[in-house]
């Protein structure tokens, strides 16, 4: 669909998500939103009152419609042209050093006195009524 060679009547039928992906796809370039919005109220012969007062909703359809990608520098692009690259960065997780190994296998020597018995962590016991139930026992309601 080319856009720029269609009727007035025929763009209005059109969202104007529906333009800026027209635009963006054909044109095969990034854009700011207020760039975008220019071109689509120039195609649409909107007054100067029309822009502003359409601008705002232009620019939260963009944020939801799953086409655009809004890009770092305050532009946009359709999605279809990025891909999605995922990096798990677990390296603080699993950054330890020999020193560390070697100082807790020493310390595991070492014997420690620990108070199992001690509640400290648990005044507030909610679990203290229940009990633990065999699957094979019947009960009677």
């Amino acid at each position: 669909m080319n856009i720029y060679k269609m009727k007035k009547e025929e763009l209005e039928l059109l969202s104007y998500t529906d333009i800026a992906y027209e635009i963006l796809k054909k044109e095969k370039t990034v854009k700011t939103t207020v760039e975008l919005f220019k071109e689509i109220a120039s195609l649409l012969e909107m007054s100067d009152e029309e822009y502003a007062s359409t601008i705002g909703d232009f620019y939260t359809t963009l944020t939801t419609d799953k086409r655009f990608l809004a890009l770092s520098n305050g532009e946009w692009d359709l999605k279809e042209r990025h891909s999605t690259k995922i990096v798990i960065d677990d390296e603080d997780d699993f950054d330890i050093e020999l020193d560390d190994v070697e100082k807790s296998e020493d310390d595991n020597d070492k014997e420690e006195d620990v108070d199992f018995d001690s509640n400290d962590d648990f005044e507030d016991d909610d679990l203290e009524d229940l009990v633990v139930v065999d699957e094979d026992e019947k009960y009677d309601d």
